[in-house]
């Protein structure tokens, strides 16, 4: 998804793969696919039944833990990893599985059909979705599998698609995963989302009232300190703690620590943890050392 011109290396690695045969869009080099392949057949999804009755894996073994058919949501943040995705299912390389697809390029006459579609038919086993299209005002209740490849930074849409499974009629237990790549950006990412988490909860927490409730006078003094107020006076909570890019979290000081100016917006996120800026960062940290 990230090999392109623009990328330092990316002659010497589409080199050292046609000298090994092999080609970028092989399943054996994602460790998050491998992993999603091993999830779904613990679900009991891609499983192929012999005829004695027994559940085996689409390459002839037997999966090593109990499977029950469940039947999952699948979300992506990134159209591309969908359309990686498909490429990966119509292969049969996830196993036996059938599925539906809504993101982006599905027209939105159709959206409501594939969503009545999934709910009805027990024998469509995934539902891929994009966080952006299925995050929101959709009954999914058919799953009780949430599964998410890749994440947002926003931790609001990510719990929004969680609860497309989570609605009204739905009669069993959710299960949500999140597959995540071990000393990569995508555990950035998942601490930026517990940080906005952590700040919302600071400013709005269980006891006190929801934002839409309150009057706009309400929400103001909710927001700000006044002169007079003593330092001791004040609530005893931590600092309020700012990513940094270039290294380690920076804990702001007690002067800052109310200052909601502090807290980034998406585009520096954005800027910040840009993907393509980021591989460059490594390829000239390790040509340098």
């Amino acid at each position: 998804m990230v090999l392109n011109d623009r990328l330092p290396r990316s002659e010497s690695i589409r080199a050292t793969l046609k000298s090994s045969g092999t080609k970028i869009t092989d399943l054996s080099l994602s460790g998050k696919f491998l992993a999603l392949r091993e999830l779904l057949y613990d679900c009991g999804i891609g499983v192929v039944d012999d005829d004695e009755g027994g559940g085996k894996k689409s390459d002839g073994s037997v999966p090593t833990s109990a499977v029950s058919q469940h039947r999952a949501l699948v979300f992506c943040q990134w159209r591309a990893t969908v359309d990686l995705l498909v490429d990966y299912l119509n292969q049969g390389a996830l196993g036996d599985v059938s599925f539906l697809r809504l993101d982006g390029s599905t027209p939105v006459n159709q959206r409501q059909v594939v969503v009545d579609r999934f709910n009805a038919d027990p024998s469509i086993d995934l539902l891929l979705l994009t966080t952006h299209i299925g995050g929101l005002g959709l009954n999914l209740t058919g799953a009780d599998v949430v599964i998410f490849v890749d994440h947002d930074w926003n931790p609001v849409k990510d719990l929004q698609a969680i609860d497309r499974a989570h609605r009204l009629g739905q009669k069993r237990t959710v299960n949500v995963y999140r597959l995540i790549t071990r000393r990569t950006i995508e555990e950035k990412i998942m601490r930026l989302q517990k940080f906005k988490m952590d700040t919302a909860n600071a400013l709005v927490g269980a006891d006190n009232r929801s934002l839409t409730s309150m009057a706009t006078d309400q929400l103001f003094d909710l927001l700000t300190l006044d002169d007079g107020d003593a330092a001791d006076d004040r609530p005893n909570i931590k600092p309020v703690v700012r990513p940094s890019v270039s290294g380690p979290t920076e804990e702001v000081s007690d002067e800052q620590k109310w200052n909601l100016e502090l807290l980034w917006d998406e585009s520096q996120y954005d800027d910040a943890f840009d993907v393509t800026a980021f591989l460059a960062q490594i390829d000239s940290t390790n040509q340098r050392t």
